[in-house]
């Protein structure tokens, strides 16, 4: 989905194919035409904008094979699909049934992360609608916290440095200029915006900067205008912005908000989870752990990573935390000029949801997406911007 900015820019909006567990390139294949064709079809537009999500086995047969990859791009034109921006966060093994910290590997100090990250800009590079020029990929927040020392944080240093080197190298080869966002996360070494600043002002390229990802920035009760105005200030580039809402509890202590809670904590994903405390944030790497015992003091608001639908926010005692999304679209794209020009719904916990919210069936599914779909373009209509055909 396009829409026309006041300034006349082009702002893109997408939906993360992350949510269809796939890990090879039929895989993907039968997610255009069995989830995101009929998301496209039932919001009744000609294109729809995904944000492709290519593991590693995937991105290697599109790298090895360019027949491979001028079919997948030929099946995405016959879908009425369009490529903008990749989620190269995970690297494998996302719809396993259980994640947790593997989706943190390899980081940013392991090679791998390089190469596959250079791998997935090429293939953008080539997956870019011909009307577009410029490609966004979001990758990890250099690595989880432990261990991650000054030694490590120079091999992630060098790696960023290498690879903003081949993306210049690929926009003078391609004439396509692609750009990688941190995406800061709850328990990771660049946690939140602020933590993003130092390693990124260390790479010092317009190339690499920041993806805002709403549910994280949540989790950490981050206030979403100080949080960009600091980005501005240090530099750092908002390359994309991924449209997610957090699981809010607001009076934790509370017996019935605790057992609503328990519902969602599954084996699955993480879902780290935050409190403020007059001593700074408090947290814990899982919601389990902050439902055992005294782990996190209940005196104030709890929020957890859990991605929930931005259109369906959880049932009383519990809610979403989708007004901060609000906030933070408005600082993004409703100023004179955009921050970024690309934004993605990233709802991947469909089916981690608890067992009467999971949709039962791949219609009720697309459903969900496109009701997804339908509020974000709502809420970009009444910042001024106008849906393009």
């Amino acid at each position: 989905m396009r829409f026309r900015h006041p300034d006349g820019s082009v702002v893109h909006l997408a939906y993360c194919t992350n949510v269809h567990p796939a890990e090879t390139l039929d895989g993907v294949l039968a997610q255009l035409r069995d989830h995101c064709e009929p998301v496209r079809k039932r919001l009744g537009r000609d294109r729809l904008g995904i944000g492709l999500w290519l593991a590693k086995d995937a991105a290697h047969a599109l790298v090895t094979d360019p027949a491979a990859l001028r079919g997948l791009r030929t099946e995405l034109d016959r879908r009425g699909l369009e490529v903008v921006t990749l989620n190269g966060f995970p690297y494998e093994g996302f719809g396993a049934e259980e994640v947790k910290y593997r989706v943190y590997k390899p980081d940013w100090t392991d090679p791998e992360r390089l190469s596959h990250t250079t791998d997935l800009a090429r293939l953008l590079a080539a997956l870019l609608p011909d009307d577009v020029t410029d490609g966004t990929i979001s990758t990890l927040p250099l690595a989880w916290r432990t261990p991650f020392d000054p030694v490590h944080a120079e091999a992630a240093r060098a790696a960023l440095t290498a690879l903003a080197q081949r993306l210049d190298a690929l926009d003078e080869l391609t004439g396509r200029s692609i750009r990688i966002g941190l995406e800061p996360e709850p328990g990771c070494t660049v946690e939140t915006t602020s933590d993003a600043i130092a390693p990124l002002t260390a790479v010092g390229h317009d190339r690499i900067g920041v993806c805002v990802d709403t549910c994280h920035l949540a989790t950490s009760f981050e206030e979403p205008r100080t949080a960009l105005d600091a980005l501005a200030a240090a530099g750092v580039p908002v390359v994309k912005s991924q449209l997610s809402a957090a699981l809010h509890a607001e009076h934790p202590h509370l017996a019935q908000v605790r057992e609503a809670l328990a519902a969602f904590d599954e084996p699955r994903f993480l879902h780290q989870t935050r409190t403020r405390t007059p001593a700074g944030l408090r947290g814990t790497d899982d919601l389990g752990e902050a439902l055992a015992g005294d782990a996190l003091p209940d005196s104030a608001p709890w929020r957890a990573h859990f991605h929930v639908p931005l259109h369906a926010a959880p049932a009383p005692p519990l809610t979403s935390t989708l007004p901060v999304l609000k906030d933070t679209l408005t600082h993004l794209v409703g100023g004179p000029h955009p921050r970024t020009r690309h934004l993605e719904v990233e709802t991947y916990t469909w089916q981690a949801l608890p067992p009467e919210l999971r949709p039962r069936s791949r219609p009720q599914l697309a459903d969900g997406i496109a009701a997804e779909l339908t509020l974000a373009r709502d809420l970009l209509t009444d910042l001024g911007l106008k849906e393009l055909p």
